[in-house]
C-alpha cells in the first residue's frame, strides 16, 4: 500500500490534509515536514490510513495538542494517540 497526502483548502477547515496508506518509516518524516509547513487552521483526515508506527503516533499526538484537528481516525489509532498524550 502506498502513502499519499492530498492537500485541499476549504472555507470551513482551512487546510485539509487527507492521508492514505501507511504512515511508517520515511513517511512519518514526510508528514511531519508537511505539518510543520502549514499555518492557520489545519485538519488531518485519516479515513484511508491503514497502518501507523509509534513514531507516527507521537507526531499525530503532538500536532493534535497544538490544535490540529484529526478526523475520521481509525479507532485503534485514536486509542494509541490518547494513550501517547496521557503518558506525557
Amino acid at each position: 500500500m502506498t502513502f499519499r497526502i492530498h492537500r485541499q483548502t476549504t472555507a470551513k477547515d482551512g487546510v485539509v490534509l487527507r492521508v492514505s496508506g501507511r504512515i511508517t518509516g520515511d513517511n512519518v518524516n514526510t508528514l511531519k515536514t508537511l505539518l510543520e509547513q502549514e499555518s492557520g487552521p489545519l485538519r488531518l483526515d485519516l479515513t484511508d490510513v491503514r497502518l501507523v508506527d509509534a513514531e507516527a503516533v507521537k507526531i499525530l499526538a503532538m500536532h493534535e495538542s497544538k490544535g490540529v484537528r484529526i478526523s475520521n481516525c481509525p479507532p485503534y489509532i485514536r486509542e494509541w494517540i490518547t494513550r501517547e498524550r496521557d503518558t506525557k
